[in-house]
Formats: structure tokens, sequence, C-alpha cells
């Protein structure tokens, strides 16, 4: 029988996804029974190459995921030299994978297990935006953390093929059975007097409100030549040429900063419905996921402006971190 003529469930009345359906199967093969990929190939009537794609894409939506208990001693080492280098407290160092997108994989279960570990009863968490932050919901267990509140720490796109902030959101809610707050503006308004007029508006001040006082705030940083803020937010090209003649290296939160993690002077930064970067340093506990060597300046940057409490990083992000020369005074929270 091949692998795409499988017989349908007993359920005939309930939708079926063959596709997600497939990848499961196969999942459940090779994680659970031990097959290799040509043994269920073979048994599906398929190829190897067809298993390993189904594989793939079952890790990628979700549909599998991995927990290691074990530590690795060098990445055990790089956290205690984070946290003392940059005054943190705590960080996560998963090992680098091979490709950007293994690597984002990689910190999203990271950073999944640590933030897994931090809900409480009562909590309210502030999301951020990104690949990074898509990627540790992939890997997040779904289960019941008590009353839990999950708000939006910025403004949404009115075009973006993948994921949204209204998107992220929600379906962090879903995962841990919690209320939704969203931010029911555009992340970028026309002017500074746009964006005051906006957070004036009670429904969105009381959500921003919430975001300021968030209990736990989960983040991550955009790069300027590949962030998906410049590439869906802003889509002009001489902005982003003025945002870097500016200084900037990267946002975060849609606050685009220099190399030292401040906020540059541009007109942008003045029209972002977002909380600030003060606003976020001012929350207890904010978790930076970030890295790759794409994203070394702006995570550099980042901790350097004393925003993060905690770093989800990989190996060799965390490893350049810590071996370059001393930084010198005003790095990291407890510096400010």
């Amino acid at each position: 029988m091949s692998i795409d003529k499988l017989p349908p469930t007993p359920e005939s009345d309930m939708p079926v996804d063959l596709e997600e359906e497939l990848q499961a199967r196969v999942a459940w093969h090779y994680y659970i029974g031990n097959q290799t990929q040509q043994e269920i190939a073979e048994s599906l009537g398929s190829n190897r190459v067809r298993v390993n794609r189904l594989l793939a894409a079952g890790r990628e939506a979700g549909l599998v995921q991995v927990t290691i208990n074990g530590r690795i001693a060098p990445c055990v080492a790089l956290e205690k030299a984070l946290v003392e280098r940059f005054e943190l407290d705590a960080a996560v160092v998963a090992p680098t994978g091979l490709s950007q997108e293994s690597n984002r994989t990689a910190l999203g279960v990271g950073a999944a297990r640590y933030v897994a570990g931090q809900l409480a009863d009562g909590m309210t968490v502030g999301l951020g935006w990104g690949r990074t932050i898509r990627a540790m919901l992939r890997a997040m267990p779904h289960r019941g953390y008590g009353q839990l509140a999950v708000v939006s720490l910025q403004g949404g796109l009115s075009h973006c093929p993948s994921i949204n902030t209204f998107d992220i959101v929600s379906d962090f809610a879903n995962l841990c059975d919690a209320d939704s707050h969203l931010f029911a503006a555009p992340i970028y308004v026309s002017s500074q007097k746009a964006r005051d007029v906006i957070l004036q508006e009670d429904v969105i001040r009381e959500t921003y409100e919430m975001a300021r006082g968030a209990d736990l705030a989960i983040v991550t940083c955009g790069e300027l030549a590949e962030s998906l803020v410049v590439r869906y937010g802003i889509r002009n090209n001489e902005q982003v040429d003025a945002l870097r003649e500016a200084g900037a290296i990267g946002d975060m939160l849609g606050h685009f900063m220099d190399a030292r993690g401040e906020p540059v002077r541009h007109p942008l930064n003045r029209r972002t419905v977002a909380i600030t970067l003060d606003d976020l340093r001012n929350i207890r506990h904010v978790v930076l996921v970030c890295g790759g060597e794409e994203k070394y300046d702006v995570t550099r940057a980042a901790l350097m402006g004393g925003y993060p409490s905690v770093l989800v990083t990989d190996e060799g992000t965390a490893r350049r971190l810590c071996d370059e020369p001393p930084l010198g005074a005003g790095h990291g929270r407890r510096a400010r």
C-alpha cells in the first residue's frame, strides 16, 4: 500500500488532515517503534527521502517535541560565564545547529523548557514576535498553568506570510489555556502624534499598561538586514538606509537600537506602537531568545543595553560573547 493511499479513519464524519496523519504515523514508527527510515518507507510503500521529509515536517509543525534531559558540560560552563559577565539571573545555551533553521529550532527547544518551568498561576506573560519565538511555541507542551494572562508587547503587521504578533499571542494562550490580550493596532503608524492618539484609546491603553506590568516577558531581536519588521513593516529601502546611517544594527519590539543597545535617533522609533525599551528594562523577568552568527551583533547590543535578565542562545554565540575583550562599565541589568 502506498504511503499516500492510506485507508480513511473509521470516524468518516471527522475531517482528516492526510498530510498531518502521515507525519504522525511516520513519527510514531521512527521515534516509538525504533524503525529505520528505510524500514518505514518499505512498510508504507514509499521511499526514504519521502519519510525523511515527513519527519522534518512533523518537527517543524510541532507534531514531534523533543526533550533531552542530559546536560552538555561546555554549554553549562558557558551558561555560568554568561550569567557572570552580563549580570544575568540565568542563561540557557543550546548546541549550535548546522543551519539557521536548525539553530532556531534548538533555541526554541531551550527556551520552551526554561519558560515552561517559570510559568505559574496568576502570571501575566508578555510576548514579542518573530521566527525564534515561533520555534519556542512549537516546542512548548500543551498544559494548564493556572490563571495566566498572555499579552502582546507590540502592535501587529497588516501583511506577513507566515506569522504575526496576533498569532504568537493566540497560540501561546491556547497552549497554556490562558486569556489573550492583543495590541489591536499596527506596529508602525504615520506619525508620533498618531501613535500618541492610539495609545490614549481605552482598549489599547489597557493593553499597554498590562504589557508594561508583565511578570515575565519573552522577546527576540531582529538584525537590520533580515528583520521581519524591516521586510514586512517598513518595506522602504531608503528608510532602512537612514536607519543604518543613524547607527541602527537591529530591532527589538520594533525599536531600532545601536551597537550599545540604545535607541537610535530616527523618526520611526517615535512611531512604534509597542512598549518602550525602557519599559522592557523595567520588567523584572525578561527572557531574550536570540542567537546565530547573523544575529550576534544585535544579541550583544541587547545585553549591553541591559534588557534581558535571562538569555537563551546557542553555543557558538555564547562562546563568542564570553571570549570578547571586556565590555567596560554600563552593561548588564545590575549595572543599570
